[in-house]
């Protein structure tokens, strides 16, 4: 297989980025083609889908030796199951599957036809293997069972940012708010809990840098990358 399309969000590393697609409804994402696939007959009736899935290269990840289990941090990092019960990315094969909401298509540009979409959990420039429409009527199974993930989402709850305020003038306005919604989310493996830790995300071009104490968190400093 070789990439049809790479995807442009606010994300420059792979720490922070949502752990599942929709979680953070407002993140956007611009996909461009690559040169031979801008095709505007291509994308005839797409328009007419709100969610579309993407077929991606975990191309962040190093091929080394599989592993028939592994650690969901958000299992606490010690607690193994097996890998094909889980959405990590080291797999036999690196391969992410998302539904995004397809926001718009752009076609008058110089990149040929651009998707705008919302709710990506991929880094900035992953590569794109293929994009098929959501469909509603087969795609949603509203009484299905999440397995262990099930027993994460009881327990789970949002952390509170201290200072948000500090983000104003750092980053764009209209990104403040996708931002803190990541934050609150928690960003960071489930068995971390050193009140001491800075952590680090490159979102928008600045290095967001943050300490956790608690069900706290306060943003250190903001600085260009």
């Amino acid at each position: 297989m070789k990439p049809i399309a790479h995807i442009h969000t606010d994300f420059g590393s792979k720490f922070g980025v949502p752990r599942q697609s929709g979680i953070v409804g407002k993140l956007e994402g611009r996909i461009v083609m690559e040169p031979e696939y801008r095709e505007r007959e291509a994308f005839r009736g797409l328009d007419q889908f709100s969610h579309i899935w993407l077929i991606w290269h975990f191309s962040e990840i190093q091929n080394t030796k599989w592993s028939p289990t592994v650690r969901p941090p958000k299992l606490g990092g010690n607690r193994r199951v097996g890998v094909f019960a889980t959405r990590s990315p080291f797999r036999p094969n690196n391969i992410g599957l998302s539904s995004v909401k397809l926001q718009r298509i752009e076609y008058d540009t110089v990149d040929g036809p651009v998707l705008w979409v919302e709710g990506a959990d991929l880094m900035d420039n992953t590569p794109i293997f293929d994009i098929k429409p959501y469909l509603p009527f087969t795609d949603s199974h509203p009484d299905a069972r999440g397995g262990f993930t099930e027993e994460v989402l009881q327990t789970e709850k949002k952390l509170e940012i201290t200072n948000s305020e500090v983000l104003h003038g750092m980053i764009p306005n209209d990104k403040v708010e996708v931002l803190i919604e990541v934050l609150k989310n928690d960003p960071r493996p489930q068995y971390h809990s050193d009140k001491d830790r800075i952590y680090g995300i490159d979102f928008c071009g600045k290095d967001i840098n943050f300490r956790v104490e608690g069900n706290q968190l306060t943003i250190i400093v903001v600085s260009s990358d």
